[in-house]
């Protein structure tokens, strides 16, 4: 796209992180977007690009970059040590954050505090006390902090949230999830970051959200248990599978539970890339909803369902040969993307009468994507972690209660009479 074609604009990002979901949705965002331009219409097109990537050692931006060749633009690449410090020299607009998620807090609150707009990756941090401090200083710095949930892009989701809206779905009673994931997950790509991790804060924090933004409510106590042996040891505090339980109640003083099923040792010859249902019960209905059923089965001869899988999601991430002969790649993973630079755009660029603080105002304090939305699931992760570290240390079965007299998230040990705060302020 020529620069004649595009306003005077131009927003540059920072990329933290350079593995796996890099290449699955940001990679796509930036090399879309340094083709055809960001649109919105209170901006018009905006130009944009991928000014800087860090990374512990480079090597991936460097084969990336030989690899991209004219599909993206020549970018600045900073290693370690220090290299998120490096990258917040250059010249950035905003920092796009996906890393392993117990190095959420540090990239995200420096990008913040050098006054850059930021999108994290799923769980934003994993405490409410890490939460509060990023929350005051993007008030403070006065950028947007948006977290990524792409699932909330799914036109299948989206439409279960807006049965539940127009009232065609009346009171959410119990819910189920589950999320499969294969064992390269565990045992290749983030192998260097498993030990000591869980599987239900990866990717159980999906649910966990979309129940949150969906059915609304207040999130009342949370429990977990989990399976070990297989990416860790037997006894130790590394997790093949965990099984959550959350409960909610709603304005008319009913309660409902929900429980998400996690692993990420699924085998790798399972014939799809992810195993994900759902089912939602309500008053006047049900909501099943299954990520392989619903899409498409394929076998090639000596590929799948390794190289390529039986079933695949062509909905989150798909390339694909349009009619007009040209290839994209495109799907609510990537959408999630863009609609962050679109709202940045806005803030910096927007053709209205608002002044740039009026809409930093309009797009967080509660907006969807913004962090300030992600207390209740931050709380859930928060409990997870802790009710995990008490199984592992011998002490299983405990449950934490939400917005306790004694706290907002206080930690309750079978056999112990008193509650161990993990969280004093309101939740």
């Amino acid at each position: 796209m020529s620069d004649s074609a595009v306003s005077l604009y131009k927003l540059k990002g920072g990329m933290v992180g350079m593995g796996m979901i890099f290449d699955e949705t940001y990679r796509p965002f930036f090399e879309n977007a340094f083709r055809d331009g960001v649109y919105d219409p209170r901006t018009g097109v905006i130009k944009l690009e991928i000014a800087a990537v860090a990374s512990r050692t480079g090597g991936r931006a460097a084969k990336y970059k030989e690899s991209a060749g004219q599909s993206i633009n020549d970018f600045s690449s900073y290693i370690e040590p220090d290299s998120v410090g490096q990258l917040l020299t250059h010249d950035v607009d905003f920092v796009c954050v996906a890393t392993p998620d117990d190095r959420h807090f540090d990239a995200t609150m420096a990008a913040i505090q050098a006054g850059k707009h930021v999108i994290v990756e799923k769980p934003s941090v994993l405490s409410m006390q890490e939460l509060d401090a990023i929350t005051a200083a993007a008030g403070e710095k006065q950028v947007l902090c948006k977290v990524v949930y792409h699932k909330l892009f799914d036109p299948d989701h989206k439409k279960l949230r807006t049965f539940v809206t127009d009232g065609v779905l009346n009171h959410i009673n119990t819910g189920y999830c589950t999320l499969l994931e294969p064992k390269q997950i565990s045992g290749a790509q983030f192998s260097e970051w498993i030990q000591g991790r869980n599987p239900g804060t990866y990717v159980a924090v999906h649910y966990i959200k979309l129940i949150d933004f969906t059915f609304g409510g207040t999130l009342k106590s949370i429990s977990c248990s989990g399976q070990r042996g297989i990416v860790g040891e037997a006894d130790g505090n590394t997790w093949d599978s965990t099984q959550l339980r959350m409960v909610y109640e709603y304005a008319s003083g009913r309660e409902a539970t929900f429980d998400i099923h996690t692993s990420w040792v699924t085998p790798d010859n399972f014939p799809g890339y992810v195993e994900q249902e759902v089912q939602f019960r309500f008053d006047n209905g049900i909501w099943n909803g299954h990520s392989r059923k619903r899409g498409v089965e394929c076998t090639v001869e000596e590929q799948t369902p390794l190289t390529i899988k039986n079933s695949m999601n062509n909905h989150y991430n798909g390339t694909f040969v349009e009619p007009n002969g040209s290839r994209s790649q495109r799907g609510y993973g990537i959408e999630v993307l863009e609609e962050f630079a679109r709202e940045v755009a806005y803030v910096e660029h927007g053709l209205d009468d608002l002044t740039r603080q009026q809409r930093i105002a309009q797009l967080s304090n509660g907006y969807y994507n913004d962090i300030t939305s992600d207390r209740q699931t931050v709380a859930t992760v928060h409990a997870m972690e802790a009710i995990l570290e008490q199984h592992a240390a011998g002490n299983p079965d405990c449950v934490v209660r939400v917005n306790q007299e004694a706290g907002g998230l206080v930690l309750y040990i079978p056999g112990q009479a008193e509650g161990v705060v993990l969280y004093e302020g309101q939740v």
